[in-house]
C-alpha cells in the first residue's frame, strides 16, 4: 500500500501559513528593537487609517456626517463625525467597536486576497486607490497626507508592475501588520482612556460601555476574542487554497 506525497498546493498553503505567522512574530520583535518603530512606521500609520476609517465608514453607515480624518505623527488619531440630533445607543457603541475592529478586518481580507493571483492584484488596487481617495476627501493632518499617498502609490505600482510573488508577498504583509496592530492597542483595549494631544480622550471600550452596559474591560475581552477568531479562520481558510 503506497501513500501519496502532498499536494503542490497543500504544501504552498502551509508554506504560506508559516511564512505569516513568522512575519507576524519578527514584527512584534522589531516593535521591541531599538529602531524597528522606525523600520514599521509607515504601517502603524496605516493601522492608524484602517482604525480611523473603520470609525468614520461605519458613522456613514448610520447615517452621520463623516467630516474629517486626522492622525498625528505619534501614530495616534480620531475620526471626526456629525450627527444630526442625539444618535441612538447602539449606533455609538456600533462606531466604537468599528474602530477597533477595523485593522483586523482589513488584514484578514488582505490574508484571505493572497489565495489568487486576481484576487491579489485586485486587493493592491482596492487599497491603493482607497488610500489616495480617503487622504483627498476626508484626511486633515500632515501626517496623514505625507504617508497614506506614498502607500497608495506604492500599492498601485506593485499591483501594475511588480511580479506575482512580490505582490503576493507584499499583500500577506500588509494583512499580517493589520492584525498584529491588536498587540500594539491592547494596553488601549483594557483602559478607560487617555491622552491625546494634551486632552483626555475616553477609548473606545469605555465608549462602548457608556452607550450600552457592563464595563469596559468586558468589551475589550469580548472584542479581543473576537479578533483571534477572526485571524484563526482567516489563517484556515487562506490554508485551504
Amino acid at each position: 500500500m503506497s501513500t501519496r506525497p502532498p499536494s503542490y498546493s497543500s504544501q504552498a498553503g502551509r508554506q504560506e501559513i508559516t511564512l505569516l505567522i513568522v512575519l507576524g512574530f519578527v514584527s512584534i520583535l522589531l516593535w521591541h528593537s531599538p529602531y524597528g518603530g522606525y523600520l514599521l512606521y509607515p504601517f502603524s500609520i496605516l493601522a492608524t487609517w484602517f482604525h480611523e476609517m473603520g470609525h468614520g465608514l461605519a458613522a456613514m453607515a448610520f447615517g452621520h456626517e463623516f467630516e474629517r480624518l486626522v492622525i498625528f505623527p505619534n501614530g495616534s488619531g480620531y475620526a471626526l463625525h456629525l450627527a444630526e440630533g442625539d444618535p441612538s445607543r447602539i449606533s455609538q457603541a456600533m462606531i466604537a467597536a468599528a474602530g477597533l475592529l477595523g485593522p483586523t478586518v482589513a488584514g484578514c481580507l488582505l490574508i484571505l486576497a493572497s489565495r489568487t493571483h486576481r484576487s491579489t492584484k485586485a486587493a493592491l488596487v482596492l487599497l491603493g486607490a482607497a488610500l489616495l481617495g480617503s487622504t483627498l476627501i476626508w484626511v486633515r493632518s500632515t501626517t496623514g497626507w505625507m504617508v497614506l499617498p506614498l502607500l497608495g502609490g506604492a500599492s498601485l505600482l506593485l499591483a501594475f508592475y511588480a511580479k506575482e510573488p512580490h505582490r503576493r508577498f507584499a499583500v500577506q504583509f500588509l494583512g499580517v501588520q493589520g492584525c498584529i496592530s491588536i498587540y500594539r492597542d491592547f494596553g488601549y483595549l483594557f483602559s478607560r482612556g487617555g491622552y491625546m494631544e494634551g486632552r483626555l480622550q475616553m477609548s473606545d471600550t469605555e465608549h462602548i460601555a457608556q452607550a450600552l452596559f457592563l464595563p469596559y474591560w468586558v468589551w475589550g475581552t469580548l472584542i479581543t476574542a473576537a479578533i483571534m477568531a477572526m485571524v484563526f479562520y482567516a489563517l484556515k481558510i487562506a490554508h485551504q487554497r
